[in-house]
């Protein structure tokens, strides 16, 4: 059986805004890394590691999953909470 994970990707340090992560992602899970001999880079015979299927809701992922007989765990997004300052906030002395 086939396993894979569902997740929303984290934005990476070059993105300021929130726009790509909507879509949660299901990735398959390599059977058999190892490490190739000549160049010391990670390698798998697993064609399926490269294949990233993206959803627009959680539900169509684990749909997909389910009618296509994989294995899913899905990992939940943390949420960030937001704090509310003002500008003239930096200037004020406590």
């Amino acid at each position: 059986m086939k396993k894979a994970k569902i997740y929303i990707p984290a934005k990476t340090a070059m993105q300021s805004g929130r726009g790509k992560l909507k879509n949660w992602v299901l990735e398959f899970l390599t059977k058999d890394p190892s490490i190739n001999p000549l160049m010391g880079w990670e390698t798998s015979t697993d064609t399926l590691e490269e294949v990233i299927l993206k959803f627009p809701s959680k539900e169509k992922a684990i749909e997909y999953a389910k009618k296509n007989n994989i294995s899913y765990s899905v990992i939940e997004p943390n949420k960030k909470e937001f704090v509310i300052k003002s500008y003239a906030d930096n200037f004020l002395k406590d």
